[in-house]
């Protein structure tokens, strides 16, 4: 059940001093102050009290304030009611404020949304006005735990309270305060909520394991102190009791300390003996009051030192060994094991002779004295002393020393203890590498001590190796060559003699010897191919290296030192020697002199390696030299030919059709294939939809015909750039003008060769008859249009072949017609005008055939087909 009280106290806020010697006013004042004061409400706590004090000492001071303003006032006016009125009212609304504390109870860990109380309905307010009047709750020194439901006016859980969290240290009580704050007017409520504890935590102990270490003769009886259990709540809540999982040795007596807290003690009720358990493992269970109880375990490892209280034993008390004479040194011969059932130091055992081991059998076997261990020391001899007694005993580490012992009897078997021996009488080391077969190389003996079979020896060597032996006499062996020997596959031999008896068990022994070879000037230089591909680079630097050429020879000092030469051979006069250097002695190829693609292309040569060797031997490998092209040279334009810087002048007709071969870019390059293919392109033109240039071969033909609109004068530059990298170009500028008249073509016209002379005085009378011709064939014209003014006739004149080209260069080259596709054409066209004749190359209709015609140059058809005319098929 939730618990609710209301505190309210009346306050008198003053002193007898305000009721000496005042006016009738100042009663009157007091009057109203006191009831003014009776408004506010006492709150319990510290925090409360100290409001209390600043109110009452601002309210004391305000009446003595309005008490003596009111009085100065009341001698200066008459109406003393209407100032005492303003003075009560400003009284009242300065305290507006009323103070209360509101108690709840409330256990701790309630579900959010649970409803504590209604506080609107505790504190007498309307439920309706809450949300107009703003009531909000607001903590204090806390986290917001609990909210106010505007509508029902029902405080409610926000977050799960934890007592033991928001009250860490432990009280018997817990509050959580709070203001509930109400406007218009403006009221504040005090509320504090008191969490109640409930049984919400277990137990614990501070530690999960408690080790004890109880020393093995510990008494019964004896007391140990152990950690006890914490829990976090109050009263019945808390421990209450502890509880001991069942042992045949130990028990708890619990204890209330001077708080009420729980403790208890382990008690050992019975002896403990480490040998039979040396481990107790409890439980230690501590249970609180609450309902229903909580618990909480701790483990306690108890664990028994030990006490020295039991003497060291052997597995036997008489140990009898066999062991065969001749045993090396450490042998082992027996490893004794004694036990005790102590631990620690009481456990350590160390072995020692008794005194009743005699010094021989003490000097010929060791014994360890940590381990037990019996090794031999001595030489064992089955002749000399054939058995061997020993007392051993074992004592332990304990305070109060234990010991045990045991007889060891050792018995010495007969064996083949002498091992056969081996003599080297003769060696000879080095041999060269051509010996003879059958060629002695060591003389060795064997011999063995022992007699019968163990006295029989029989020697042998490795299969793997060129060598046998041989008997020579009773007991001597000779080694002799059995096959040829080859230092450059095996330099050196180690040959092993193995003498081995004939014993049970063989007893052997060997003997190594290392037979070195002298190298013999056998094996040629080798290269590792036997022919090299060189690529250089044209335009190389002279000095620079070309290839390593190493040969490979297998021999030895002198024999294998290398010189490397230039088999002479002379091509075009010149020696290899002039244009390759090798270095004589690691064989680096260098060339002398800077080569050129374009006039050199390859070099194929010799180069021999020869060892130092008596006699010498050497062998030789070819060396193609392959000059590697780069793009070095640049495209020269050889067609339109055209003086150093100057511009190739072209004239065309305004007519020309569509597609007409204007003019034909030739570029060569003398470099590879690949870096001497040729593209053409525009770099500059006058107008790029009137020309198109084919990039492959050259061709720059018009696009479109000519309008009215375009210029007479075009101007083209184009570039002939090769394929390298990086690539290289040559350009051309051609000036293009246009002509109003047009050359008729000549379909079926042959080739007149004509050489003339500018400067002839046939020429200048050619000039005077033309220009007598050109004005009678005016007023010709001028008549002809007269008469057909008065009289319309229809013209016979051929119409003018829109398909000639007019070619003007300078004043040294005729006028020209060129309709052609390749460059070589184009190339004769050039070598024919250039000798004073118009080439025209037309194609006849039936077949592939073309003609190309030579005329004089003219300046009219009757000129023209009145000259002779050669005619060249192709």
């Amino acid at each position: 059940m939730w618990h609710f009280s209301v505190a309210v106290s009346q306050l008198n806020i003053l002193n007898s001093d305000l009721s000496g010697a005042m006016t009738v006013s100042h009663c009157r004042l007091y009057r109203v102050t006191k009831e003014a004061g009776q408004l506010l409400v006492l709150s319990v706590g510290p925090l409360y009290r100290l409001l209390y004090l600043f109110f009452r000492y601002l309210i004391q001071w305000k009446a003595k304030y309005f008490t003596r303003t009111l009085t100065m006032e009341m001698h200066h006016s008459g109406n003393s009611r209407t100032r005492c009125l303003s003075m009560l009212f400003f009284i009242g609304t300065f305290v507006t404020t009323v103070m209360a504390v509101t108690h709840y109870s409330v256990p701790e860990e309630l579900e959010e949304g649970s409803v504590v109380a209604n506080l609107a309905s505790d504190l007498g307010l309307d439920v309706k006005t809450l949300i107009r009047r703003k009531m909000r709750l607001e903590n204090i020194s806390s986290k917001k735990y609990l909210d106010l439901n505007k509508e029902t006016g029902e405080i409610y859980i926000v977050e799960r309270v934890d007592r033991e969290y928001l009250c860490a240290v432990k009280t018997t009580t817990c509050y959580l305060k709070m203001e509930a704050i109400v406007e218009d007017p403006q009221r504040i409520f005090y509320i504090e909520i008191e969490i109640m504890d409930i049984n919400d935590n277990a137990p614990h102990f501070r530690r999960d394991t408690i080790n004890l270490d109880v020393i093995e003769s510990t008494q019964a009886g004896e007391r140990f102190s152990v950690n006890n259990a914490v829990d976090p709540d109050l009263g019945s809540n808390s421990v209450k009791t502890y509880l001991l999982s069942e042992s045949e040795h130990f028990d708890i007596n619990i204890q209330t300390g001077r708080d009420g807290s729980k403790f208890a003690d382990l008690i050992l009720k019975k002896s403990l003996d480490r040998e039979k358990q040396g481990v107790h493992n409890l439980i230690l269970t501590a249970v609180d009051g609450g309902v229903p109880s909580r618990t909480g375990t701790a483990s306690i490892i108890v664990r028994v030192i030990d006490t020295n209280d039991n003497a060291p034993t052997f597995e036997k008390d008489n140990y009898d060994v066999k062991i065969i004479e001749n045993s090396p040194v450490g042998t082992i011969v027996l490893k004794l094991n004694a036990t005790d059932l102590d631990e620690g130091t009481n456990a350590q055992m160390e072995y020692t002779y008794s005194l009743y081991t005699s010094e021989k059998t003490q000097g010929t076997f060791n014994l360890n004295p940590s381990t037990g261990e019996i090794t031999v020391k001595g030489m064992l001899n089955y002749e000399e002393v054939r058995e061997y007694e020993m007392e051993i005993i074992a004592t332990d580490g304990g305070s109060n020393r234990l010991s045990g012992q045991c007889k060891v009897n050792i018995v010495v078997a007969d064996m083949n203890d002498n091992h056969p021996e081996i003599s080297i009488k003769s060696f000879h080391s080095p041999v060269h590498e051509k010996t003879e077969l059958d060629t002695v190389i060591a003389v060795v003996s064997v011999s063995d001590k022992d007699s019968g079979d163990n006295g029989v020896v029989d020697v042998h060597i490795p299969d793997n190796m060129p060598f046998k032996l041989r008997e020579s006499s009773d007991n001597y062996y000779e080694l002799v060559v059995s096959e040829p020997l080859d230092r450059e596959k095996v330099p050196e031999y180690d040959i092993t003699f193995t003498v081995t008896d004939r014993g049970s068990p063989p007893l052997s022994d060997n003997e190594t010897m290392t037979l070195e070879l002298l190298d013999v000037n056998d094996n040629v230089p080798q290269f590792p191919l036997s022919f090299y591909t060189i690529r250089v680079m044209e335009n190389n630097a002279p000095g620079a290296l070309l290839s390593s050429l190493t040969a490979f020879d297998p021999d030895l000092h002198e024999n294998q030192y290398l010189v490397y030469f230039i088999l002479e051979k002379e091509i075009a006069n010149t020696s290899m020697s002039m244009l390759f250097s090798i270095n004589p002695e690691n064989g680096n190829l260098y060339a002398l002199k800077t080569f050129d693609y374009e006039i050199e292309k390859e070099f194929l040569f010799h180069i021999e390696a020869r060892d130092s060797g008596s006699p010498p031997l050497s062998s030789n490998v070819t060396v193609h030299i392959i000059i590697v092209d780069q793009n070095d040279n640049t495209p020269v334009i050889v067609s339109p030919w055209r003086a150093h810087g100057s511009v190739v002048e072209e004239k065309i007709p305004r007519s020309t059709d569509k597609g007409s071969l204007v003019a034909k870019v030739i570029a060569l390059d003398t470099d590879s294939v690949h870096n001497s293919r040729i593209t053409y392109q525009f770099l500059q033109v006058t107008d790029a939809t009137l020309f198109s240039l084919d990039q492959y071969n050259g061709e720059i033909r018009t696009m479109r015909m000519f309008s009215y609109k375009d210029p007479r004068h075009q101007r083209m530059v184009v570039v002939a750039k090769d394929n390298g990298e990086p690539a290289l170009s040559a350009t051309v500028t051609i000036k293009l003008s246009t002509m109003e008249t047009a050359v008729k073509a000549y379909s079926d016209m042959t080739e007149v060769p004509l050489e003339y002379d500018i400067f002839s005085d046939l020429n200048l009378y050619l000039v005077i008859g033309l220009g007598s011709v050109s004005f009678l064939l005016l007023i010709t014209i001028l008549v002809t249009i007269v008469l057909k003014c008065q009289t319309p006739k229809s013209s016979k004149a051929a119409p003018p072949s829109r398909n000639s080209v007019i070619s003007e260069r300078n004043s040294t080259i005729a006028d020209s017609t060129l309709v052609s596709n390749d460059a070589y054409w184009y190339s004769l066209f050039l070598a024919e005008t250039r000798k004073g004749k118009m080439v025209v190359r037309q194609p006849v209709p039936k077949g592939s055939r073309y003609i190309v015609s030579s005329i004089p140059r003219g300046t009219g058809i009757s000129d023209t087909s009145d000259s002779a005319a050669s005619t060249l098929q192709v």
